[in-house]
C-alpha cells in the first residue's frame, strides 16, 4: 500500500506548538480519548479516573521540564479537551498499570542501530516496527516540531502525544522498546523519555540527561547520532544499564539483555520478544557492510516465522480480547540522523512503502535525499 501518514509542522513556543497541535489533531485526540475510555472502562474503571491519575505526574514533569508541562497544557486548550485528559494522552500506560495493577496488553516494538562501518557509504541508521494496540494505527501522525531554543524534532506519534519516536536536526536519533518490570510508580513517564533526550546534540548528552530523570516505568531506549556513537539504555524505574554496539550494531526486543536486570523480568511473552530479537540480529550480522534503507526494510518486513513475525498483523493476533486491543505493527520506522531524514511506514512493512521525510526540501538532485530512494 503507498498510503502515508498525515504531516504537520508545528513552531514557536512549547505553549504555541501545543496548542498547534492540539488543533490540528483534534478529531484524532477526540477518538483517542474516546478509545482510551472504552479501554478503562472494559477493566472498571472511567476516564475521569485515569485522568485524575495522570494529573498526580504533573509535578514530576514539571520539574524535569517546564515547557513539556507547558506544550501539554496547549494541547488541552487546542484541542479543547481537559488537562487531565492532556496528561492522560502521554501517561496511558503508567495510569493502566497504577488503576488496573497489571500491564496492559503490550507486546511492543523491534528496535535497531547500524553503525557507520555496516552501513552503505559509511551512513548508520536507527529505527523500529513499532507495535501498538491496533486502535493507534489511525491516529498515527508525522510531526516536525521547531520549538523556541530547541533542535527542531521529526517524530511519529499518535495524536495527542508529545513525544514518541524519532530524530532531531542536530543529528541524534531515539527510540524506544516496552519493558515489563513490576516496580512501575510515579514520577517522569517513559514516552517523554523521547523528548528530553532529543533537546541534545550527542547519544553521550543525551544519555547523561536520561540518567538524571527520576523515572515512574521502564522503557528501553535505543540511540544513534551523526558521530556514529550508539547505546541502548535498558531501564527499571530505579536503575539503568548502558549496552553498546557489538559487531556493529544494536538490537532489542522487550526483554531484558542484561544480565543484572534479568530479575526484573516479567514479560509474558518472552519467548516472542527473544525470537523476534534473534531474528533481526542475525539479519543484520548477516547483512554484510554496505547495509542501505531498501535492505533494513527487507529485514523489517519479515514474517517468516508464523506467531513471531517482525511485521506484525491485527490478525495475526488470535487472543481473545477487544478488537482494538490486538497487536499490530502501527509503522515502521528508518532513520538517518546523520543526513536528517527518515522513512516511515504507515502500517506492517510488510503491507505498506515507507515514505521518506526530511528537515530539508526534498529535490530530485538532493545529496540530503536521493530520489530513489523517497519510497522503499
Amino acid at each position: 500500500m503507498t498510503a502515508s501518514f498525515p504531516f504537520h509542522h508545528f513552531t514557536g513556543s512549547h505553549t504555541e506548538v501545543g496548542r498547534q497541535h492540539g488543533a490540528a489533531l483534534k478529531d484524532q485526540i477526540a477518538l483517542h480519548l474516546d478509545r482510551l475510555r472504552r479501554r478503562f472502562e472494559r477493566q472498571g474503571f472511567t476516564l475521569s479516573q485515569a485522568e485524575e491519575a495522570a494529573l498526580e505526574y504533573r509535578s514530576s514533569i514539571r520539574d524535569v521540564s517546564v515547557g513539556l508541562d507547558e506544550e501539554i497544557a496547549g494541547l488541552a486548550e487546542g484541542a479543547g479537551i481537559s488537562l487531565g485528559a492532556a496528561f492522560l494522552l502521554q501517561l496511558r500506560a503508567e495510569v493502566f498499570v497504577q488503576l488496573v495493577g497489571k500491564h496492559g496488553a503490550e507486546q511492543e516494538c523491534t528496535t535497531f542501530a547500524i553503525l557507520p562501518e555496516l552501513g552503505a557509504s559509511d551512513r548508520g541508521f536507527v529505527g523500529q516496527n513499532a507495535d501498538l494496540p491496533a486502535m493507534y494505527h489511525d491516529l498515527m501522525a508525522v510531526v516536525h516540531l521547531a520549538v523556541d531554543g530547541e533542535p527542531e524534532v521529526l517524530m511519529v506519534i499518535p495524536a495527542g502525544q508529545i513525544s514518541y519516536i524519532g530524530l532531531n536536526n542536530a543529528g541524534l536519533g531515539v527510540f524506544g522498546n516496552y519493558l515489563h518490570c513490576a516496580s512501575w510508580r510515579q514520577g517522569f513517564p517513559r514516552y517523554l523519555y523521547t523528548r528530553v533526550a532529543l533537546r541534545e546534540r550527542s547519544v553521550a548528552a543525551a544519555e547523561a540527561a536520561l540518567r538524571q530523570l527520576d523515572r515512574a516505568s521502564s522503557r528501553n531506549v535505543i540511540m544513534l547520532d551523526a558521530a556514529g556513537s550508539a547505546v541502548d539504555l535498558e531501564n527499571t524505574a530505579e536503575t539503568i544499564v548502558a549496552l553498546h554496539p557489538v559487531n556493529g550494531f544494536l538490537a532489542h526486543a522487550n526483554h531484558y539483555l542484561e544480565s543484572t536486570l534479568q530479575h526484573n523480568e516479567s514479560n509474558p511473552w518472552l519467548e516472542n520478544s527473544e525470537i523476534r530479537y534473534a531474528r533481526l540480529a542475525s539479519s543484520i550480522a548477516g547483512g554484510g557492510t554496505h547495509i542501505a534503507p531498501a535492505d533494513i526494510a527487507a529485514m523489517l518486513r519479515d514474517r517468516s516465522d508464523t506467531g513471531n513475525e517482525l511485521s506484525i498483523y491485527p490478525e495475526d493476533d488470535d487472543r481473545d480480547i477487544a478488537e482494538d486491543d490486538r497487536n499490530m505493527t502501527v509503522t515502521s520506522v528508518i532513520a538517518e540522523p546523520g543526513r536528517g531524514q527518515f522513512w516511515v511506514a504507515s502500517g506492517p512493512p510488510s503491507r505498506y512503502e515507507y515514505h521518506r521525510f526530511t528537515f530539508a526540501p526534498i529535490s530530485p538532485d538532493s545529496e540530503l535525499a536521493p530520489a530513489d530512494e523517497a519510497v522503499l
